[in-house]
């Protein structure tokens, strides 16, 4: 079935415009091929232009030949940043290696690498992995302890103290990668799609129907990130820009400001489904 929630950006002036399939928080290691196939088949009922994921698809052993696969059934171009789950079982740094091999190689585009794409006149689409980066929230007072920091090899067995510069640095990081994307949109585009897994807003951080609480907020949302789209967005008020993000498996959407909608999309496991179709 497909989703009957709006995402249209601009209805009247995006009317004919790029059909985008949005889908996050997949988790497909945890359906068969039936379900897969059946997800596929969604995607081409949708009569889409692309796909954009927003991470979590697999785990580190195979989450690029999952992706891979799904392209290859949707007969469109799929478009990706990763999440925290696709590295489980392995290593942030080897599994991103492996996506920008894979993207210069031809394969489903790793946003990372790619850059800024053009999605049609006056639109571009950039992206980042992002990461819960301990700056929002109470780091200090949260006794919350994620998978991450068990099956992620950056992540397991850390100090406390080591594990919250750590956090910090992959933030950093992640909002460095974004900073020239975004220049590279704005040079041409007065729309700019962000695909990032971790909700860079406090407000974005959807769960249950409310804000996450301060205890788990560290681990996700992404203050670097947000600092950065925060910026973007005052200093080119003509440019509108759309977030598309996951993690927290809470559906919700919120306006940072005029020019800033940021969309956060639900999930079940063993339930993948397309969140939505932007028109832009």
């Amino acid at each position: 079935m497909i989703p009957t929630r709006d995402l249209r950006a601009d209805s009247a002036r995006n009317r004919n415009g790029t059909r985008l399939a949005w889908m996050t928080d997949l988790h497909l290691d945890f359906v068969d091929e039936t379900d897969r196939a059946a997800l596929a088949a969604e995607v081409v009922a949708a009569r889409v232009d692309g796909v954009v994921i927003t991470g979590d698809v697999a785990t580190a052993a195979d989450v690029l030949e999952t992706i891979d696969e799904l392209a290859q059934a949707v007969h469109v171009p799929v478009w990706f940043v990763l999440g925290n789950h696709d590295f489980y079982g392995g290593s942030i740094a080897d599994v991103r290696a492996r996506a920008a091999a894979s993207t210069s190689l031809g394969g489903p585009p790793w946003l990372e690498a790619a850059g800024a794409v053009r999605l049609g006149p006056g639109t571009a689409l950039v992206g980042v992995d992002g990461w819960g980066d301990a700056r929002l929230g109470d780091f200090t007072g949260s006794r919350v302890v994620l998978n991450d920091f068990l099956r992620i090899d950056e992540l397991a067995g850390l100090h406390r103290a080591v594990l919250r510069e750590r956090l910090a640095a992959l933030g950093d990081a992640a909002a460095a990668v974004l900073r020239p994307a975004l220049d590279g949109a704005l040079a041409s585009a007065d729309h700019v799609v962000v695909a990032t897994h971790v909700p860079p807003f406090r407000d974005a951080c959807w769960h249950e129907g409310a804000v996450s609480a301060d205890d788990w907020l560290p681990f996700f949302a992404c203050g670097a990130v947000g600092d950065v789209l925060g910026n973007a967005a005052a200093t080119n008020p003509h440019v509108q820009f759309t977030v598309l993000c996951g993690h927290t498996h809470g559906a919700g959407e919120v306006r940072i400001t005029d020019n800033l909608l940021v969309l956060t999309g639900g999930a079940e496991y063993g339930e993948p489904k397309i969140q939505g179709v932007l028109v832009v």
